[in-house]
């Protein structure tokens, strides 16, 4: 119908134009087609294009040319100009124009005129004008929130009310020239964007007007669809099947782009399907082996095409769920399912124990297989997967943790005490194992047995110990621990015969400066089973927590660090041979982790024996005392001399053997006084002494031999003069008779001296007038007291001793006389004399008158003193006989 109207047209123009030839006249430039009639004018804003839409008047057999213009504001400034060219048989055309400015920001109009027959223009159509945008209040920005093409120009415009313009407009605070689009449009051209760098990619547009107001506006960035790789397709389960892909760049998690992924199967009738980024899932169809898809990727800016072929038994990847898993000692017992429609499938599966080994085993979709070869109570994890061909594997599962259950093994020493009854002995039993706290529902079994007769006693797990009384016999005991899965390995141990000849061998341990101990001791033959070295910790002053070590046949050393010791604390370690009768005490090692000085003193006992030479000092002290926080050697006496000054003596007397309690100290002055000093020694030096001061006796015999002598002297002397007594005795009585005529009676006269005594006492002293005293200090070679001549002044001694006569006041009238003191302590002794002159009256003299004057003369003789360094001074003097 549309070709016959297309040729009734051009008949009926061919016949106008031949009728107007005949008359003579040319009517070409006068017939004009009509003009197009625009019917539509579409703008699409995201995509900055105008859709124009127009009725084609054809009048060309072939098909015309369209010319279609783009005008911008009001004054239809041409923009843009092209020839369209439109097929013969279509009447309504749609052409889409893209413009470089956002449509938003001023009016675009568009006319069309077709050319016919390639000459002849109609006119014109009218304009069809897509308005912009206008503000009356605030500036606006175009375009705004929109996505822009990563690499791609654009234009940004600001419409600005009336009587306000745009001064400045920053993208990245950079700014652009400003191009105008009449007095409100003012816009920027920015070339290739590129997307931002911060969180949300989002492009700001900032802009700032006349009046001092501030605006922005954001547009996203993004980029078209990438070039896909790595396609390839997979089944879990056979029912459902995935394929996946990558690029070489991912989209940002904001991007804005809107972005499709679409696939299809090309070899069906399916419709399409819509996937996600980077993968997709669709349903298996069924019976269908071969797959042929394309995977269609695509946004506003492009799209990308990608196809791919596979055999889905091929893409096989079994998805593995656990089952159970039941760990033993030494193995664990594991089962999985594969999920999915695989029953058909033989499946070749893995299961590791990492980092140990993999087991490879073939099965269906339910599996079991057994671990072998693990070590007890460790900790493990499995994982499986699996595979229908061996080269396409599914993941592994996560990892699934397990414990291989308990070995217990214990660790089992004794205890022996002997009872009250010779033939009963204590048996306590302890254990320890590595059974964990947590574990429940556990308890220990004990058996023992003895030529025949046996017992049983079950303990709770959180007891460790056992006590049993047995007899003199040899024993044999079995300590168990029984576990939900089952039981420990059983530990046995043999309780000897009763032996009380057992010699053991005794040491003492010398301590290191580092600390702890290092024991060693004689390989035994008999030793088939090691050794056991037990020692005790205090945990108080009674208890004790007994500690044991188990050494393997051959080894005879063991070291033992001091964080588990306690310096100056004894500790003693007793080393057991194990035989096959049992363990036997060999050896008992004692000593200390480090030594202490801080040692008790001894105990002296007293009173302490001496002799004018010695002294015998005892003293008791337990050296073999634990509690000491060293090994006692022996003992340090010290004997110091009390005298002070540099002539003060001081020995020493050492005393190696710590068993021997008593010491002579010899050589020692006679009555003289001595401070002793004794104290405890160790290797670290001496402990806190104990002291005692004493004195040395006199030598009697010495001091008999001076007594004996002039006793001897004196009996010889009577000796010889016995003969002569009589005489001696007449001229005694002539020297101590009293003169003649005189009868004093001794209580007569002592009355008299102490009236006499009263009298001087009672009168008083006068002061010195003056006090020239005269001290002549002499030398004489004789030691006697003698009676000098009368002198004319008065002599006084110049010092008292305590061993010399009182002394006396004298009055004045009396006649003095000088008193000469000689020692006799040397062979030169010195004799003072002190006068004082003018004490003396001139005008008395001394007139002695033996007829009419009683003289009492007063002498006092040198006795021996003990101290000869002390004076002796004898006064002499006359009392008047007025004064009698």
């Amino acid at each position: 119908m549309i070709h016959f109207r297309i040729f009734t047209i051009s008949l009926l123009a061919l016949c106008l134009i031949l009728s107007e030839g005949h008359r003579g006249c040319c009517l070409v430039n006068v017939w004009q087609p009509p003009s197009p009639n625009i019917t539509h004018l579409l703008a699409v804003g995201d995509k900055q294009s105008l859709m124009v839409r127009w009725l084609v008047y054809h009048c060309d057999l072939v098909g015309h040319i369209n010319e279609v213009q783009i005008s911008r504001t009001e004054n239809h400034i041409i923009t843009y100009a092209e020839n369209v060219s439109v097929p013969a048989d279509v009447t309504e055309y749609t052409w889409t124009w893209t413009s470089d400015l956002p449509l938003e920001c001023v009016d675009h109009s568009v006319r069309i005129r077709q050319y016919c027959n390639q000459s002849v223009l109609s006119p014109w159509s009218s304009w069809t004008t897509n308005p912009g945008v206008q503000t009356e209040d605030k500036t606006k920005a175009f375009p705004s929130e929109r996505v822009l093409r990563e690499g791609a120009s654009a234009m940004f415009c600001c419409v600005s009310p009336p009587g306000v313009n745009i001064i400045e407009m920053r993208i990245y605070d950079k700014a652009y020239p400003l191009i105008s689009f009449g007095p409100r449009v003012t816009a920027i051209a920015v070339d290739k964007l590129t997307i931002p760098t911060t969180y949300i990619k989002m492009l700001i547009l900032q802009f700032s007007d006349t009046k001092g107001r501030h605006g922005n506006v954001g547009n996203y960035v993004s980029f078209p669809p990438q070039k896909l790789r790595n396609l390839t397709c997979m089944t879990l389960d056979m029912i459902n099947i995935i394929c996946s892909w990558d690029t070489s760049r991912k989209r940002y998690k904001w991007d804005r782009s809107n972005q499709t992924q679409t696939l299809r199967i090309e070899n069906t009738n399916q419709a399409p399907i819509s996937c996600q980024e980077l993968s997709c899932t669709f349903p298996a169809i069924p019976h269908l082996e071969e797959y042929n898809v394309r995977v269609v990727v695509q946004n506003q800016f492009g799209e990308e095409t990608e196809t791919h072929s596979f055999n889905i038994s091929d893409r096989v990847s079994p998805v593995v769920d656990w089952a159970r898993l039941s760990p033993q000692v030494t193995d664990a017992t594991v089962s999985w399912t594969v999920q999915g429609n695989v029953t058909q499938l033989n499946l070749l599966c893995q299961v590791t124990t990492e980092p140990h080994s993999i087991t490879e085993l073939w099965c269906n979709s339910r599996c079991t297989v057994k671990l072998e070869h693990l070590l007890p109570n460790t900790q493990y994890f499995a994982r499986v997967r699996c595979s229908t061909n061996g080269r396409v594997w599914g993941k592994w599962t996560e990892p699934r943790f397990f414990k291989t259950g308990l070995l217990v093994t214990l660790n089992l020493w004794r205890k022996i005490k002997q009872l009250s009854d010779p033939h009963s002995r204590e048996i306590t039993l302890l254990w320890t194992s590595d059974v964990p706290d947590f574990a429940k529902n556990q308890q220990y079994r004990v058996q023992w047995w003895q030529e025949g007769n046996n017992g049983t006693q079950s303990k709770d797990i959180g007891q460790t110990q056992m006590e049993v009384c047995i007899g003199p016999g040899q024993y044999t005991f079995m300590v168990q621990a029984v576990l939900l899965s089952g039981h420990s390995i059983p530990a046995n141990i043999t309780i000897p015969k009763m032996d009380n000849r057992v010699k053991v061998v005794e040491k003492q341990l010398s301590s290191h400066t580092v600390g702890g101990f290092n024991l060693t001791w004689a390989q035994q033959v008999s030793a088939t089973c090691g050794y056991t070295v037990e020692w005790c910790i205090e945990s108080s002053a009674h208890s004790c927590d007994l500690q044991w070590k188990k050494m393997p046949e051959g080894n005879n050393t063991l070291i033992l660090p001091d964080r588990h010791f306690k310096d100056g604390h004894r500790y003693t370690f007793n080393i057991y041979e194990c035989t096959k009768d049992g363990h036997k005490l060999l050896e008992i090692q004692s000593g200390y982790s480090q030594e202490l000085q801080t040692v008790q003193s001894p105990s002296l006992i007293e009173p302490v024996q001496s002799t004018y030479s010695s002294v015998t000092l005892e003293w008791r002290y337990n050296e073999a005392d634990p509690t000491h926080p060293a090994f006692i050697v022996g003992y340090l006496v010290t004997v110091q001399d009390t005298l002070p000054g540099p002539n003060a003596n001081m020995l020493s007397v050492l005393v190696s053997d710590p068993q021997k309690k008593s010491v002579t100290i010899k050589d020692l002055e006679e009555n003289h006084e001595y401070k002793l000093s004794l104290s405890a020694l160790t290797n670290k030096g001496p402990g806190q002494a104990a002291t005692v001061v004493i004195w040395t006796k006199i030598k009697f015999s010495a001091h008999l031999a001076k007594i004996l002598t002039p006793i001897f002297l004196l009996l010889g002397c009577i000796s010889l003069l016995w003969p002569q007594r009589k005489k001696l005795k007449n001229g005694v009585k002539e020297i101590f008779s009293y003169p003649a005529g005189m009868n004093i009676k001794i209580s007569e006269l002592d009355t008299i001296l102490n009236e006499t005594f009263d009298t001087v006492l009672s009168e008083n002293v006068e002061e010195c007038i003056s006090c020239d005293i005269e001290i002549i200090n002499s030398l004489s070679d004789t030691a006697s007291l003698r009676d000098p001549e009368p002198m004319n002044a008065l002599s006084f001694p110049v010092s008292h001793s305590p061993f010399s006569p009182s002394w006396m006041s004298l009055k004045a009238d009396y006649c003095p006389q000088s008193a000469t003191l000689l020692s006799d302590k040397a062979d030169v002794g010195q004799v003072t004399f002190i006068t004082n002159k003018s004490y003396i009256p001139s005008v008395v003299e001394c007139v002695f008158e033996p007829q009419e004057v009683m003289l009492s003369e007063t002498k006092s003789s040198f006795e021996p003193s003990d101290c000869p360094e002390e004076s002796c001074i004898i006064e002499c003097g006359y009392i008047s006989k007025d004064t009698l």
